[in-house]
């Protein structure tokens, strides 16, 4: 199996853990719809901990079909982690992220930020509910109820988190369907199984939630709901240290691409960030002349669209690891 860069780091700086690592079955009972430093903690759990959960849906509902808890991208924790301090990066990795029931849902409406005011407030207004059929052995969905023209329309399911993120600064909580430099709704399609998501700390322990499980969702989330559904999934966490490991947005990593978020008021500022980012990092990492980081980034980098949404857009830059690798640093 190929290595890249990061995981390399992280089971460097795991071997240096001596506490014992231990996997921790979690079943929620209550659920945050907010990001907060003031919530109790539900778990304290050691880096290097293997911890296996579930998470409802963005209305509350689990996998069973019950509703449990209120709608609003209810979440899993906050987990408290030991030895994590303000100034810190909290390395979370996706070990699993599976499916658990066979049904999602979501709206049969536009957003209306990507399309002209005529029509967008025609289809925002009529936006109902659809729930979708999901094969969990085929990985595919269908749209149920839906009428003849669409019978046949299938679709390749593609599970991930749609919210990962840590307290943010200050003592006020932030609803769960925003997202900044600690992370949040995210709903960026490459937060699955493998994938490494790293997230500036600001308060003692981090404090992690996680939920919003998606079926499938395409860039933008233009629908206003991805295909919401119920998710179980498994994660361990490192802890790198301040001055280590410098970090001012979201950054993840899996086997093909090293990513990074802009988190802004508009596309063209969030393209900006997340560019600037990659900019620095490979600076930082690799010494690199800005001349020179514009041949590595120029001729492969690329841009994708998370959400967008009124008062903030998400924009990913992207670089294979491929690329990387030829560097030396």
């Amino acid at each position: 199996m190929r290595r890249y860069f990061f995981t390399a780091l992280l089971l460097y700086q795991a071997s240096s853990w001596v506490s014992a690592q231990e996997s921790i079955h979690f079943n929620p009972t209550i659920y945050s719809r907010e990001f907060s430093s003031q919530k109790q903690p539900v778990l304290r759990i050691q880096a290097g901990d293997t911890v296996h959960t579930t998470s409802v849906d963005a209305v509350g509902v689990d996998q069973y079909g019950n509703k449990v808890t209120e709608r609003g991208n209810p979440l899993t924790g906050p987990f408290f982690v030991e030895g994590a301090e303000p100034g810190d990066v909290l390395a979370v990795t996706l070990l699993d992220v599976s499916l658990n029931r066979n049904f999602a849902t979501t709206l049969n409406t536009l957003i209306p930020d990507v399309l002209p005011k005529s029509i967008a407030m025609k289809t925002w207004r009529a936006g109902k509910l659809v729930k979708w059929q999901l094969d969990l052995e085929k990985m595919t969905g269908r749209p149920m109820d839906t009428g003849m023209k669409l019978q046949k329309l299938e679709i390749p399911l593609h599970p991930f988190l749609g919210c990962i993120g840590v307290a943010p600064s200050g003592s006020k909580g932030i609803s769960s369907g925003a997202s900044g430099p600690y992370g949040g709704n995210l709903d960026f399609y490459r937060n699955t199984t493998g994938a490494t998501i790293y997230l500036p700390v600001f308060h003692a322990g981090a404090l992690l939630y996680m939920g919003d499980g998606h079926a499938a969702q395409g860039d933008g989330e233009l629908n206003g709901d991805a295909l919401e559904t119920s998710m179980k999934f498994s994660f361990t966490v490192q802890v790198l240290k301040k001055n280590d490991f410098p970090l001012r947005t979201p950054m993840v990593e899996d086997e093909d691409y090293l990513m990074f978020f802009g988190i802004e008021s508009s596309l063209d500022k969030s393209v900006k960030t997340a560019t600037e980012s990659m900019i620095e990092w490979l600076q930082i990492k690799y010494n690199l002349s800005l001349a020179e980081a514009s041949q590595v980034i120029g001729p492969v980098i690329q841009h994708r669209i998370p959400k967008v949404s009124a008062g903030i857009s998400e924009v990913v830059a992207l670089i294979p690891q491929d690329n990387l690798r030829q560097l030396k640093n």
